[in-house]
This record gives C-alpha cells, sequence and structure tokens, in this order.
C-alpha cells in the first residue's frame, strides 16, 4: 500500500468536490483504488471495518436527497462504501481507513466528496450487504472533477466555511490547554500538525485539539454542541466529530511516517486539565528513536 505522491502534495490538493463529469472510472483507476482497499493495514483500534468502491446509480443518487448539501453533488460516477461493526472507537477506525482511500482516489487524480450521516437504511448499505450488527455512517462520493465547478459549489464551501482554518494556536498546545504551542516547539513535528490542521471535517468545524507532553503528543475531541447528537428522522446519525478524529489520525500518522518520525498510537491519556465539558481524550501518538 503506497502512494505515487508525497502524502503532503495530496492533503494539500484534495478538496471536497461536488461536481464531476459524469465519465465513468477508468479500469485501471477502478483496479488501484480496489487494490489500494484490499491491502489496507488493520485499523488503529481494531475495529472490524469493511469498505468497497461501487458505481453510481439513480438509486444511490435518491439516498443523498433530503440530506441537505449532499443532495449537492452531481456527476459522481462512483461511491467508496464502508460498514463497520459497533465498538468503543467504531468511528475512528472508519475515518482512519476511508481517509487513506480518499488520499488513494487524489493520487489517481479523481475528485472525491466525504458525504456523512446515517446511511445504514440506505441502498448504498444493501449494496455491500451490511448486516444487523453493522451501521454505514458515510460514503464517499467518486469521480473525474469538472473543470468548472458549479455557482452551488461556490456557495456551499462558502457557506460552510472550507476554505478557512482554525489559527495554529487554537488547535495545538504545549503540555496543557493553558499553552498554545508556538510553532517553533513543534519542531520537526510541525508539518504533522500543518497537515493535520489542513484535514476535512464535518462541516469544517475541525474539532481536533493536539497537546504536545510527555514524550508524545496527545490527541483531543473537542466537540461542537450538537453534534453526534443529530437525527434524521427516527434515526441518529453517526458521530462525524468521532469520524474527523479518525482523519486526522491519518494525516498525522501518514505525514510522520513520510518525514521519518517513528511512533505508534497508544491509549495513555495525560492527566491535564480539560478546557471544557465537551473536550475529551482520543487518543496518543507516542514517539520513539526509531
Amino acid at each position: 500500500m503506497s502512494y505515487q505522491n508525497a502524502i503532503t502534495t495530496l492533503i494539500s490538493r484534495r478538496y471536497s468536490c461536488r461536481s464531476y463529469t459524469g465519465e465513468p472510472l477508468e479500469a485501471a483507476q477502478r483496479q488501484a483504488l480496489q487494490d489500494f482497499i484490499a491491502a489496507l493495514p488493520g485499523p488503529p483500534f481494531g475495529s472490524a471495518v469493511r469498505l468497497e468502491l461501487i458505481a453510481a446509480t439513480e438509486e444511490d443518487r435518491g439516498a443523498l436527497k433530503g440530506l441537505g448539501t449532499y443532495g449537492f453533488i452531481k456527476g459522481a460516477t462512483a461511491f467508496i462504501v464502508g460498514a463497520v461493526r459497533g465498538g468503543a472507537r467504531d468511528m475512528e477506525d472508519f475515518g482512519e481507513w476511508m481517509e487513506r482511500v480518499v488520499l488513494c482516489a487524489t493520487d489517481l487524480e479523481l475528485g472525491t466528496c466525504w458525504l456523512g450521516g446515517s446511511f445504514t437504511k440506505s441502498s448504498f448499505a444493501q449494496k455491500v450487504a451490511a448486516r444487523d450488527d453493522e451501521i454505514v455512517p458515510a460514503v464517499v462520493a467518486v469521480g473525474e472533477a469538472s473543470e468548472k465547478p458549479r455557482w452551488v459549489d461556490r456557495l456551499v464551501r462558502q457557506g460552510a466555511g472550507s476554505d478557512q482554518r482554525k489559527l495554529w494556536e487554537a488547535l495545538f498546545f504545549d503540555g496543557d490547554f493553558a499553552h498554545p504551542l508556538p510553532r517553533e516547539a513543534a519542531e520537526e513535528y510541525a508539518p504533522v500538525l500543518d497537515m493535520v490542521r489542513r484535514g476535512p471535517s464535518a462541516s469544517n468545524k475541525q474539532p481536533w485539539r493536539i497537546v504536545k507532553g510527555n514524550g508524545a503528543w496527545q490527541l483531543y475531541l473537542q466537540r461542537t454542541p450538537g453534534y453526534g447528537k443529530q437525527t434524521l428522522g427516527l434515526v441518529k446519525i453517526a458521530d462525524m466529530q468521532r469520524i474527523d478524529m479518525g482523519i486526522a489520525m491519518t494525516h498525522f500518522a501518514l505525514t510522520a511516517q513520510e518525514l521519518g518520525l517513528p511512533g505508534h498510537w497508544e491509549l495513555r491519556p495525560p492527566q491535564i486539565a480539560l478546557p471544557d465539558a465537551g473536550t475529551e481524550y482520543n487518543v496518543s501518538w507516542v514517539m520513539s528513536n526509531g
């Protein structure tokens, strides 16, 4: 499992594409995505995750209607669909795996768009034969990106603040949440944090927070009020901000790997004061000397 381009290039290049040409994926692109999915390493927390590449149908497009901005997706000819068995950190593992495939699609010069919510009762779940103990928390639209984005694409991006990022000092901290991390104090990990900062997130809320200390980088989820408790009719929507944390983990680990910075994920919560009741510990990247 590898990428042709630098991971920093792929993360910087990738954007939420809502307009596609309608051309089907080339056979080589489709095979490359399928091979990449088949070669994925076990997810960090060991959840049972399955991903499949499926061709888009009118029935699938209909499943997106009524889901806010997802209804604006036009011309996508394929979807990456995932199912995960419920567990303590199932959403993080799902996000970590799916983002690796999203970056593979970017490497193949394809456009992508994360579509999160609840697809457990949709045609997507039927396509992957989701079992009773599995949920389908998100799908990713894939296809040849249109060279001329529609006006509605620009409107959606502006509404979601997709081109805006939280300031470095609002995301990264030194020792505890009372001390923002100066960029120079991040040393060789500064590019790693840059790539986390560039990650996609639900409604661009960027819920990840990282604290440096005790030989590790501690990842926290700072929840946006209302997220994780939403419903669509009688169906609970997946906890998208935990999926966002999985995406952050992918960006962190792949960039660190590319830069030759050895480490591993470990559950090792530090004893530090949290800034609010909505902030929760997620995982630690424990640095090693190789």
